[in-house]
């Protein structure tokens, strides 16, 4: 006679039923997680190629960070430079203006003015720190208060600045300089007030001898405005070359993101698809065993 059920077989069943839940299950974090595999271990070979696209997208975003904040660094410079440039261009047609004209109305006003837009300018901050002083940042780099104080500190004692500029790894081996110090700014154009401030004190109309400080005082701003302009030149180049290098940092952070996201991302569409099927396939294995643990001989014989 046959055996139609035994223990044998019951434990047969339970085991198919439990490898059937076992995938129901892992299916269920699949699509809870929308990951292919819960650890490294599971991607297999592709684990290796996987663990290599996140450290090169860490790296990555960390170039676009130092890629984004130099470019603000850069910004508030070109701001505060083309200050400079543009209060010394200002006060330079005034004082054309005096030579030509022989008359000095608002004159000084225009000079004093000047001074401290450019002293402004000079001592500009981000982040609470002095822009343009090196690695001194414990006082400004441009000390003078007023025209008449610069007039009697010693030209040595007028800028607080150090010689050491700023740099930033933007990319892999790649280091930009990107630090302006206050005395490369300021000198030429110092030594331009330092001239003015013998002017004092100027009447509605200036004397011959102040046309000529006035003269000797133009040519001093204008070459003082020929090494701010090169300077503040230098500046929009890197300006330019970290918009580029953020724009390919931000294009290689996308690919590394896809390339991991096809190791790592599930396919819902079909995780869902395999899921119902399973779960089909496990209703059906409790309906077969249900069926299989009522049956008993006597039932069988009848």
């Amino acid at each position: 006679m046959t055996r139609v059920a035994s223990i044998p077989m019951q434990r047969t069943m339970l085991d198919a039923i439990q490898r059937s839940q076992q995938k129901v299950s892992a299916t269920q974090l699949q699509l809870a997680s929308g990951r292919k595999a819960q650890n490294y271990a599971d991607l297999g070979t592709e684990a290796v190629r996987t663990l290599s696209a996140h450290s090169l997208l860490a790296r990555q975003d960390a170039h676009g960070t130092v890629t984004k904040r130099l470019g603000t660094t850069l910004a508030i410079q070109d701001a505060n430079i083309s200050n400079i440039e543009s209060a010394s261009e200002s006060m330079r047609v005034e004082m054309l203006k005096a030579v030509g004209t022989g008359q000095s109305a608002g004159l000084q006003e225009a000079i004093d003015a000047a001074f401290q837009q450019v002293r402004s300018a000079l001592n500009a901050d981000e982040g609470g720190l002095p822009l343009f002083a090196g690695s001194r940042t414990e006082e400004l780099p441009f000390k003078p208060e007023t025209l008449a104080e610069l007039a009697g500190t010693p030209a040595a004692e007028v800028f607080g600045n150090d010689r050491i500029r700023a740099s930033a790894r933007v990319s892999e081996g790649l280091d930009v300089e990107f630090g302006v110090v206050a005395s490369d700014l300021g000198s030429k154009i110092m030594e331009g007030f330092r001239t003015l401030a013998g002017l004092a004190p100027i009447g509605e109309k200036v004397s011959e001898a102040q046309i000529s400080t006035l003269r000797d005082a133009v040519k001093q701003i204008e070459s003082g405005l020929t090494d701010i302009r090169s300077i503040n030149a230098e500046n929009g180049r890197k300006q330019a070359q970290i918009e580029d290098l953020g724009v390919r940092a931000e294009d290689r952070s996308i690919l590394l993101k896809e390339l991991i996201s096809r190791s790592e991302d599930a396919d819902l569409a079909e995780v869902a698809s395999e899921l119902t099927m399973r779960r089909t396939v496990l209703e059906a294995s409790y309906s077969v065993f249900s069926q299989l643990s009522g049956l008993s001989l006597v039932r069988y014989l009848n």
